[in-house]
């Protein structure tokens, strides 16, 4: 685990905020009062998921915040599948941002962090500046996407397994969470861990009860109300998608595209799903772009607005 010498080394601080009745642990950079960034990693990471992005986005002039998501390493980590819906999650990255006391921040999702990203910025649009999405799908568009392909189906065969009581917390915890390290190795290129990454997961995979709250968010899926009209994006929206992602298709980010007002989408052509780990310095140089593109004002919420959606191969 990154131990507090190393974030005293690199600049970050480390701090508890109580947002939306749970503690979560959070690690920030950059100047209090700057433009804030909250940067949300996916399953089955932690903060340390971003030790790439949050020095050179602090440079960039952002004070960033990581927070170790609900149910995640040194966060609170309730065990009831009702405590992971999506507007619990959502509900707590507007918490947090009041917490730091923004009206408004940018925002960058990785994996289950993109999930939540896409519904943040489709029910709370006016907290949002810019919005920066990578390799997680809609929430209204992605059991959608795997009806109508049966190969995206084939590939989210997890989500299914994960649905099981107690099996994929065995599966997955066994021999220093073998499963979780094979998952992580075999969905990525050969080099993208650096020697001993992955054991840094895997303390953080230890904590009590951390194994059955990730897995929660899977399934709080299935309390997911039905929706004819799949939600809108308001807020300018920058989709990055791995061009070699094992576990989604392009179609899916297409699909989340097509519900953006003012969106982009850019391939990054020979990235795994781990696209931020792999190729740090051109995913860190499109966010600090992206971010930089516009005025930090609030999204106009009158009817109409919205460009028409552009599609990027980079």
């Amino acid at each position: 685990m990154p131990t507090s010498d190393t974030l005293l080394q690199h600049g970050w601080r480390e701090a508890t905020r109580t947002v939306n009745g749970v503690n979560l642990h959070v690690v920030e950079a950059g100047e209090v009062g700057r433009p804030l960034l909250i940067l949300l990693h996916g399953f089955p990471e932690f903060w340390w998921s971003w030790r790439h992005q949050i020095t050179p986005l602090a440079e960039a002039g952002y004070h960033v915040v990581v927070p170790d998501m609900r149910g995640y390493n040194r966060s609170d980590a309730p065990q009831d599948v009702s405590a992971y819906t999506i507007d619990i999650l959502a509900g707590d990255v507007v918490a947090l941002a009041e917490a730091f006391g923004a009206d408004r921040v940018h925002l960058v999702g990785h994996d289950w962090g993109a999930v939540i990203g896409w519904w943040v910025a489709a029910r709370h649009p006016a907290r949002l500046n810019r919005v920066v999405l990578m390799d997680g799908p809609h929430p209204d568009v992605w059991g959608k996407q795997a009806i109508a392909h049966p190969t995206q189906a084939l590939r989210s065969t997890y989500v299914a397994f994960f649905q099981l009581p107690w099996v994929p917390e065995t599966a997955l915890g066994a021999f220093d969470h073998a499963g979780l390290k094979a998952m992580m190795q075999g969905s990525a290129k050969v080099d993208t861990f650096e020697p001993g990454a992955l054991d840094h997961y895997s303390e953080a995979w230890g904590h009590p009860g951390s194994i059955t709250a990730m897995l929660n968010y899977y399934r709080a899926l299935r309390e997911r109300p039905h929706t004819e009209q799949p939600a809108r994006l308001i807020p300018p929206t920058l989709i990055l998608w791995a061009g070699n992602d094992m576990f989604l298709e392009q179609h899916v980010a297409e699909a989340g595209l097509a519900l953006c007002d003012d969106g982009r989408l850019e391939v990054v052509e020979g990235a795994s799903h781990w696209l931020h780990i792999e190729q740090p310095a051109r995913i860190t140089a499109r966010i600090i772009s992206f971010l930089g593109d516009g005025p930090n004002d609030p999204p106009d919420l009158s009817p109409g607005h919205g460009k028409p959606p552009a599609h990027d191969r980079g």
